[in-house]
């Protein structure tokens, strides 16, 4: 069964799925698509995603897109240490994983874009402060959680610290000012240390 995921690795959502794919030792090929890539306006790709968007993720038979659903899926499929036997805990991962994709994305992509993305004289230092303002109060939200555990659902690593890590890396990587949260920075520091995260986690914002 051959695994395929198209997306270019500056992409965000497709680092999750990346690191997803580390995680659970998945062998698998990556196309390069998005952006100037081109590829996912063609009849193929939009066959398979109408959206025309990555990550796109096929795996024998099942194809995917929505980088969440993917990580869950790949979780759920080939490891069950990081999908949530206890119902109670996969859906408290469930909710990390939403609140990620719907308020903490929300908040850090603006400024990303302002301060990683376009030119000097393109930037909107508005724009840059409320996205600042927004991601500050998200990441001081992620403190008090890894106050009272080592991860986000739990006593162990699971789906849910995937994508928050990307948000991670990109809050780290992002010029703006931040605040030292020492259970933030812990939780950061076991994420890194996981063989997983090496070549993903360690790449430059783009």
């Amino acid at each position: 069964m051959t695994t395929t995921l198209w997306g270019r690795t500056s992409s965000i959502n497709v680092r999750k799925v990346m690191l997803a794919l580390n995680e659970v030792q998945l062998p698998h090929e990556r196309i390069d698509a998005g952006m100037h890539h081109g590829v996912v306006t063609g009849a193929e790709f939009m066959r398979k995603n109408p959206n025309a968007m990555i990550p796109l993720l096929e795996d024998g038979g099942v194809v995917l897109w929505e980088s969440n659903v993917i990580v869950r899926y790949l979780c759920e499929s080939y490891s069950a240490d990081l999908y949530p036997a206890d119902r109670a805990t996969r859906y408290e991962a469930e909710k990390w994983m939403d609140w990620q994709q719907t308020t903490l994305n929300q908040a850090s992509r603006p400024g990303f874009v302002q301060l990683i993305r376009l030119p000097p004289e393109q930037r909107d230092d508005a724009v840059v402060e409320r996205s600042w303002q927004e991601t500050h109060k998200c990441f001081g939200i992620l403190e008090a959680l890894f106050a009272s555990r080592p991860f986000a659902a739990g006593d162990r690593y699971s789906m849910a610290d995937i994508p928050l890590a990307l948000e991670m890396q990109r809050w780290l990587g992002v010029p703006w000012r931040r605040t030292f949260r020492p259970h933030l920075q812990g939780w950061w520091e076991r994420v890194l240390a996981r063989p997983a995260a090496k070549g993903v986690l360690d790449l430059p914002l783009a």
